[in-house]
């Protein structure tokens, strides 16, 4: 409709943008490794690298949230996602780590796919702001992702 007031939409963010740019370069990665052994120790140092790169609270959160992911549901292979360290079951993302830095939150994210295993009736939660992984919060995380491989 030309002429009427600008409905606000001003596409993607430079974070959404940057986002993007990643998961496609991750896709090129990957497309270029050769044996599956190959790849997933690629990818697992990929995701480990990604987590270093992190800011302090984000960085201890993330290594954390991958040592219980992989302790606990080891049949997830860790993977990049956006730019995320993520973990998929036969190449199906489940679950994602977002740094709180990524998008410019106040909280850092453990989220859930569609693949995850965590229907609870007709309405259940797939995404969970973390500020700080104590041992409770590890104990939950652990409790997600073995229900959500389940």
């Amino acid at each position: 409709m030309s002429g009427t007031k600008d409905n606000g939409y001003e596409g993607f963010t430079a974070e959404e943008r940057a986002a993007m740019k990643e998961h496609a370069k991750e896709l090129k990665t990957a497309a270029r490794r050769s044996s599956r052994a190959d790849k997933a120790a690629a990818a697992e140092r990929d995701v480990l690298a990604k987590i270093a790169e992190m800011r302090d609270s984000d960085r201890v959160m993330a290594e954390r949230v991958h040592a219980v992911v992989t302790a606990n549901a080891p049949t997830l292979a860790p993977k990049l996602w956006y730019g995320m360290p993520a973990y998929a079951l036969e190449g199906k993302v489940v679950c994602f780590f977002q740094a709180a830095e990524k998008f410019k939150a106040r909280y850092a994210t453990l989220g859930f796919s569609d693949q995850a295993k965590l229907d609870d009736g007709p309405m259940w939660a797939a995404g969970f702001a973390l500020t700080e992984v104590t041992d409770e919060v590890e104990a939950r995380i652990a409790e997600l992702v073995k229900r959500a491989v389940s």
